[in-house]
């Protein structure tokens, strides 16, 4: 839920930048709406079957799954929302980022990680928890990996690159999982933190 309502707000606040119709605006409530909705009535299944059977049993196990695959469902939909709305108004700035991005100086790279890690410390000396260089809110190693990967995305037109990257970074976000010194949440947030923070400096500086 957490997550659902972070993304919610992102995108409406991204409404207000740009002239959406009356039926876009209902078109992508509706899709909010629906994804926390059925986030909710995951919770509350999950919450009675918790509640109610104090052992496995195959139905129960079909109810959570059915229950959490409604959220799956409802939250593709709102992907596929967002992208028929936003994607032709996102076009022009889409290409301006990258054209610049194209002919930018290669050395930028390592400012924009130095600049990724300076911010995550902050932003984890902000949050109070765990220390700047272990635990805590979010998780530097995710949010520096899915960094370095989209600066790749950005600075390659090579597929398998542009993947086997990703797949790096969701290794080193899931180690931090497996090891217990960050909760899915956290390194989850870090992943976008990472992506959108390196989006966010390419275009305010080249």
């Amino acid at each position: 839920m957490k997550i659902h309502m972070v993304a919610a707000i992102v995108v409406l606040i991204g409404c207000f930048f740009y002239d959406l119709t009356k039926i876009e605006l209902i078109a992508v409530t509706y899709a909010i709406t629906m994804v926390l909705i059925c986030e909710m009535l995951n919770t509350a299944i999950e919450s009675t079957i918790d509640a109610t059977t104090n052992y496995y049993h195959p139905l129960a196990k079909i109810a959570k799954n059915v229950a959490a695959g409604a959220v799956l469902i409802s939250a593709i939909n709102s992907v596929f929302v967002g992208y028929m709305v936003f994607g032709d108004k996102l076009k022009p700035f889409t290409f301006e980022m990258m054209k610049k991005i194209k002919n930018s100086n290669p050395d930028m790279v390592f400012l924009i990680l130095v600049i990724v890690v300076i911010v995550t410390i902050i932003v984890k000396a902000v949050f109070g928890e765990g220390t700047p260089l272990k635990g805590g809110m979010p998780s530097g190693h995710s949010t520096i990996g899915f960094s370095i990967a989209t600066t790749i995305a950005l600075i390659t037109e090579e597929p398998i690159s542009i993947g086997l990257a990703y797949i790096l970074a969701l290794i080193i976000a899931q180690s931090r999982v497996d090891s217990e010194v960050h909760s899915a949440f956290e390194v989850i947030v870090g992943a976008i933190f990472g992506s959108l923070l390196t989006l966010l400096i390419f275009e305010l500086f080249w």
